[in-house]
């Protein structure tokens, strides 16, 4: 035994450890990329196929392991246009890394300004009863988004996004896109969620909300017409029932995280999980 495990450990060089160590890191980032999402299910599905392939070819069934091998050419094609989503999603993270903007973090006066603004004009909206859908553009462009509505390019301001979503107000039903301390665009269609919710009945906005924050790192306030609710959503997870300082906090931090590191630590929920306790955050 002893002179089993020494001529295996002559075989472990430090590359080695560094390809393992790669690989395993690559398997979590991409299940942490697809997680909460409808291509866990399709993963799982592509999954039975290959233990369907192998345990074939290991009983030597010829016709069902020429239909498998037949379907794989095709099947890999159709991966590619299922899985889109998740692809555009990974390669959009990757070139934000490749971006070196993490490097040169935005001033924390105006992500200050902008979290305090945002934050108040939300608290404000609720207690008139208003709805609202505030995206807020961090390192991922929404200029095509953008498009869909109608470009502004005026300075944020509170008195602003409460006129623009005053119930008959002619960009009231769309989002509101802010770059920094700039109203790029207003009445702006975003993508619904692909996310599969069986478990809570959401809104057109709360969807809205958790598709471009699905497609894009863009953190969303969305204010409820129906309860006066407000909420953040960051990737697709979403905090309810948020106070005017709960919101610029964490607005704050998110649009600037040195500003609270080891002071403020942000926890959010995927649609239908209970928000875990301690948080500071929960409904009540």
């Amino acid at each position: 035994m002893p002179e089993l495990l020494a001529s295996i450990l002559d075989q472990v060089r430090p590359t080695t450890l560094l390809d393992i160590g790669l690989t395993a890191v690559l398997i979590y980032w991409l299940f942490s990329l697809i997680r909460g999402t409808r291509a866990v299910r399709l993963v799982i599905g592509v999954s039975v196929l290959f233990v369907v392939y192998f345990a074939a070819q290991a009983l030597t069934l010829r016709l069902l392991t020429q239909i498998l091998q037949a379907g794989a050419v095709v099947g890999f094609l159709a991966l590619v246009v299922i899985f889109q989503p998740e692809l555009r999603r990974a390669l959009e993270r990757i070139g934000r890394v490749g971006s070196f903007a993490w490097l040169f973090p935005a001033e924390n006066r105006e992500a200050d300004r902008v979290a305090a603004q945002v934050a108040r004009a939300a608290a404000l909206l609720s207690g008139e009863g208003h709805g609202a859908l505030i995206v807020l553009e961090r390192d991922t462009g929404l200029e095509e988004i953008a498009e869909t509505g109608v470009m502004v390019h005026g300075d944020l301001s509170v008195d602003l996004l409460r006129t623009i979503f005053m119930p008959r107000a002619a960009l009231h039903d769309g989002a509101v896109i802010l770059r920094g301390a700039t109203i790029l665009a207003a009445g702006a269609l975003l993508p619904l969620a692909e996310t599969t919710v069986h478990s809570e009945r959401l809104g057109t906005r709360h969807r809205a909300a958790l598709g471009i924050t699905e497609q894009t790192d863009a953190v969303v306030v969305v204010v409820s017409e129906e309860n006066g609710q407000v909420s953040l959503v960051e990737r697709a997870r979403i905090v309810r029932n948020l106070s005017e300082l709960q919101m610029a906090r964490s607005l704050r931090a998110l649009l600037h995280p040195q500003a609270d590191r080891g002071r403020f630590r942000l926890r959010l929920t995927a649609p239908g999980q209970a928000e875990p306790p301690g948080t500071g955050l929960s409904q009540r």
